[in-house]
């Protein structure tokens, strides 16, 4: 049987979103130290959706007739991944550290695929099974390599901890929301990305009056530089990678989407390396080796 590659489009997707995700990442890491996750994650969510109502408006894409529930899977998909699943991982971040985090954040897969199978009697073949095993082994592998750490770097473990998981049951849940509500529809990765964007973004604007803090949480958005940082981020993580995410949960069953779409660390490796001259351990390249025979098995047939 002959295999295009489109036929691989959501797997292809999830990696693109995964490399997008590998740089905000470290870029990230740094702004979090000034501005509190909360007012990050609402601050990238607002100019993200400002950029897919331009996208929306240019590309003439009308929300297509469907079934409300599958726009009220999306909300919630929305809420629960974006508003609180983000938020949850920038705390992680600010705790933790960027290798830390994904450790926590290579829990997604493995609880989209029971999440998936339970809810959505999505299957998988034992290749695939195999191929999220070793997926997230290897990233595992990669991110305890203790050759690279931070500089002045003080983690809090327990915090953080929380948060990870936290973050990526969150995450985890979204996707299989997602999933639900764009498989066999019509509607498009892009109406998908707005509706949860929208969902993410309210329950952050609510989540913040509620903290009763909205004036000095937006202090330190007077710098430029934070600014053009964040939108620069914004466009790049949530503007294009939600909208990549969306892609591969559409085309790709909601495990393999998220083990390909966790596979950050891979592409932290070769970034650290050469643009923050930090060094890398034997066992994170071994763990990319595995990571990657993993990664060939989500791609078999």
């Amino acid at each position: 049987m002959r295999i295009e590659l489109t036929d691989y489009r959501g797997e292809f997707a999830a990696l693109s979103a995964s490399l997008i995700w590998a740089i905000a990442s470290i870029v990230y890491t740094g702004v979090g130290r000034t501005i509190a996750p909360l007012m990050l994650n609402l601050v990238k969510g607002l100019m993200a959706l400002i950029l897919l109502v331009f996208t929306l408006l240019l590309t003439k894409q009308l929300l297509p007739d469907v079934n409300p529930i599958n726009v009220q899977l999306l909300l919630l998909s929305g809420a629960l991944g974006i508003g609180l699943g983000d938020t949850a991982y920038f705390e992680a971040l600010n705790c933790l550290g960027p290798r830390r985090s994904l450790i926590l954040e290579s829990l997604a897969p493995p609880i989209a695929a029971i999440l998936a199978l339970c809810f959505l009697g999505e299957a998988l073949s034992a290749p695939a099974w195999s191929g999220i095993f070793l997926t997230v082994v290897g990233v595992a592998w990669v991110v305890l390599d203790r050759t690279s750490s931070l500089p002045n770097f003080q983690p809090r473990s327990m915090r953080g901890a929380i948060a990870g998981i936290l973050a990526a049951v969150s995450q985890a849940g979204g996707a299989v929301l997602s999933r639900a509500a764009l498989v066999d529809t019509d509607i498009s990765p892009l109406w998908s990305t707005f509706i949860r964007l929208a969902a993410g973004v309210l329950v952050l604007l609510i989540w913040l009056l509620l903290r009763q803090q909205p004036v000095q949480a937006l202090q330190p958005l007077k710098s430029r530089r934070i600014v053009v940082i964040i939108a620069g981020t914004a466009f790049a993580s949530t503007y294009l990678g939600i909208w990549l995410q969306q892609l591969s949960l559409k085309y790709a069953p909601a495990g393999v989407a998220q083990a390909l779409g966790a596979t950050s660390p891979i592409f932290v490796i070769p970034i650290a390396a050469i643009a923050l001259k930090e060094k890398v351990g034997l066992q994170a390249i071994l763990g990319a080796i595995v990571a990657l025979s993993g990664i060939w098995l989500l791609f078999d047939r």
